[in-house]
């Protein structure tokens, strides 16, 4: 019962960071309904910004953190003006390759900058492990879910009590209408890309600090897809939920299924768990059916 117990805790916590990380799909597709496969790019850029700022010019933690958010702000206004702005109207094929295509872009820019070697974080957290019953936590992971879970409940927050973020709420609604009423759709884009940035990069932080960061650690943005198709493309409580039942199936399925098969159960769960839900329900658990008329 322990090891189920440990399983389960360290699986809800793994969830509510992926969940932030979601929030980076969620929040670009709700306002622009573009999908961005460069999400883990974005989130390993963070987690180098903050590297760079802690380690290589000995910054404080707080400033440190401040800057991951202005510059993950600034990459995601910058990717969207220079960018998809230009790509309006296209095919989706093309937008999804624009995306996957900058993935790649920002990787390369990451091994010239910082190289491929593995670095890792100063601690950001007490070192002490939390203890709650019969269950220890590693302090990492269990202050990386707080960090995380109030992360998702300002943006939350800011979405439906903001002027900017009930604005963004219209542009997704309806791109026509929100402009016929005086709001700037254009500055909604750049705003959701910057908004989608900086809930990725403070998910890349929170993973550096628990793994270390390296040019690879975007590819976890694909690991993430599943958290964001289960619980609906276009919902913030359908990717926190999607969080959680990816991280606890994941860690559940590695702990009790690994041993048998040599690992590597807990890798293929999330995309097992994407192609059932594809199948059963495509527009996820609380993703918006769309029905086009012809």
């Amino acid at each position: 019962m322990n090891i189920f117990l440990i399983l389960l805790t360290s699986g809800i916590a793994v969830g509510g960071i992926y969940a932030l990380i979601a929030l980076g799909f969620v929040l670009i597709y709700k306002a622009t309904s573009i999908i961005n496969f460069a999400t883990g790019e974005f989130m390993m850029i963070g987690a180098y910004i903050f590297y760079t700022f802690t380690v290589m010019l000995g910054w404080p933690a707080i400033p440190a953190f401040i800057m991951v958010m202005a510059g993950a702000a600034l990459l995601g206004m910058l990717v969207e003006f220079s960018i998809l702005r230009h790509m309006l109207g296209q095919p989706t094929i093309s937008i999804v390759m624009v995306t996957i295509g900058l993935s790649s872009i920002l990787t390369g820019f990451a091994e010239i900058i910082w190289s491929s070697d593995f670095k890792s974080f100063p601690p950001l957290f007490p070192r002490s492990p939390i203890i709650l019953g019969d269950v220890i936590i590693r302090s990492n992971l269990f202050w990386g879910f707080v960090v995380a879970m109030v992360t998702v409940a300002l943006f939350a927050v800011f979405f439906k009590y903001s002027k900017i973020g009930i604005a963004m709420r219209a542009t997704a609604g309806d791109q026509m209408a929100s402009y016929s009423m005086g709001i700037n759709v254009r500055t909604m884009f750049t705003t959701a890309w910057a908004l989608g940035a900086i809930a990725a990069s403070l998910g890349g932080l929170i993973i550096g600090n628990i793994g270390g960061v390296q040019p690879n650690l975007g590819s976890i943005g694909l690991k993430i897809f599943p958290v964001v198709i289960l619980g609906g493309l276009d919902s913030i409580g359908g990717a926190v939920l999607g969080g959680f039942i990816v991280g606890i199936l994941e860690n559940i399925a590695g702990g009790y299924l690994d041993p048998y098969f040599n690992g590597g159960v807990k890798d293929v769960v999330p995309f097992i768990i994407l192609v059932v839900i594809l199948m059963v329900k495509p527009y996820g658990l609380f993703g918006r059916r769309e029905i086009e008329r012809l």
